[in-house]
């Protein structure tokens, strides 16, 4: 069904008044689905358009895309790509800034704590002296993520649990917003066995001061780069600071691509949005951002790795890790954010004169607005 794009903007204004428990009927769904793939389309093209732009675009296995020096990838995303995934860890439930593209936006306050001296990974806690027992008994993970907020708001419990992954020969990243980062503290990194240290650089907007300890950071740790939701905030100061940001030494810029939830969404009201293989719902933006620094990157030479980390790349990801786990084939993980789809998010490129669909025919009958449908 290639509906029109004033048939989709007809239907979606209905589907957003409905209240939000009212059932979505089998040939309401179908009307939905159409929409949803128009836009899709239309973007993909897009996307095909920008990234034909780019000299000596690269992929990992079809995985993922990426420019530059191959020795510059980084292993992290080796091991969420083609390894067994992102063994997540997870202990600091507290932030010290507040970012709008953040997927705990308005609720950083309320984010349960993992308990003291306990780390949380698989969704089971442990101390660290319970690590020797896991290993022993599970397959050794390809690499170790250390996520959930800020951890150098109390960077000094890792230490410990960094150590002893190291020893057992374990690849392992951590994210920061940088701004607590000090000569310390990352030295202690380094020597705990820290192989990458990635920055949020788009969270102080490229603070200086935050650049700085970017610098400071190749000094004691292996792989240092920047991991970054695109934005246009972020991609115009990036742009300002190029030079003085590259010559820091980082290895790899992952720029991923913004998705929302229910939390951050309404920060990104009136942009326009597509929902990516009916999983990840994001700004159009967000990726053509990604697409135009890469070209940049290629056309300058860069000395890094520039890693379009795009909703393709997630869903590559869980299909990767749902066959690393054995599981059965197509099983994945990867799928949408919301209980109900927000309607109203998708009214501004529907309503958007210079979006366009590709391909449009007339709905058949019982479809078109206006006709009963059961």
């Amino acid at each position: 069904m290639k509906i029109s794009k004033r048939d989709a903007l007809t239907w979606f204004e209905f589907f957003a008044m409905l209240p939000e428990d009212e059932e979505i009927l089998p040939h309401q769904q179908e009307l939905i689905d159409a929409t949803l793939a128009q836009i899709e389309s239309a973007v993909d093209a897009r996307h095909a358009q920008l990234m034909a732009q780019i000299p000596g675009l690269k992929t990992l296995q079809n995985r993922t895309d990426y420019v530059g020096d191959d020795a510059h990838f980084p292993r992290g995303c080796c091991s969420c790509l083609l390894g067994t995934g992102l063994s997540a860890v997870r202990k600091t439930n507290k932030c010290n800034i507040h970012c709008k593209f953040c997927y705990n936006y308005g609720e950083l306050d309320r984010q349960p704590p993992i308990g003291e001296g306990f780390f949380e990974i698989g969704g089971t806690k442990f101390r660290v002296e319970d690590i020797d027992l896991l290993l022993s008994i599970q397959k050794k993970p390809t690499g170790i993520s250390y996520v959930y907020l800020e951890p150098f708001m109390e960077i000094e419990v890792y230490y410990p649990i960094i150590r002893k992954f190291h020893e057992a020969g374990i690849h392992q990243h951590l994210y920061t917003n940088g701004t607590l980062a000090t000569p310390e503290n990352l030295r202690a990194l380094g020597e705990a066995g820290l192989n990458e240290l990635r920055f949020n650089l788009g969270a102080t907007n490229c603070a200086d001061s935050v650049i700085e300890n970017i610098r400071l950071a190749k000094q004691y740790i292996p792989a240092v780069g920047i991991e970054t939701p695109m934005t246009p905030e972020f991609y115009a100061t990036f742009l300002a600071k190029k030079d003085r940001i590259l010559s820091t030494g980082l290895d790899f810029i992952n720029c991923a691509e913004l998705h929302l939830n229910p939390n951050n969404i309404g920060n990104y009201a009136g942009e326009n949005l597509y929902m990516a293989r009916r999983g990840y719902i994001s700004p159009i933006f967000s990726r053509e951002l990604t697409l135009k620094l890469m070209r940049q990157a290629a056309q300058e030479a860069w000395p890094i790795v520039v890693h379009d980390c795009s909703n393709r790349t997630k869903f590559a990801r869980d299909l990767n890790l749902r066959a690393k786990e054995g599981g059965w084939f197509g099983a994945s993980s990867y799928g949408c954010e919301f209980d109900r789809l927000p309607f109203e998010a998708f009214l501004p490129v529907l309503r958007d004169e210079h979006f366009a669909f590709l391909e449009e025919e007339p709905l058949p009958a019982g479809y078109r607005p206006g006709d009963i449908v059961l």
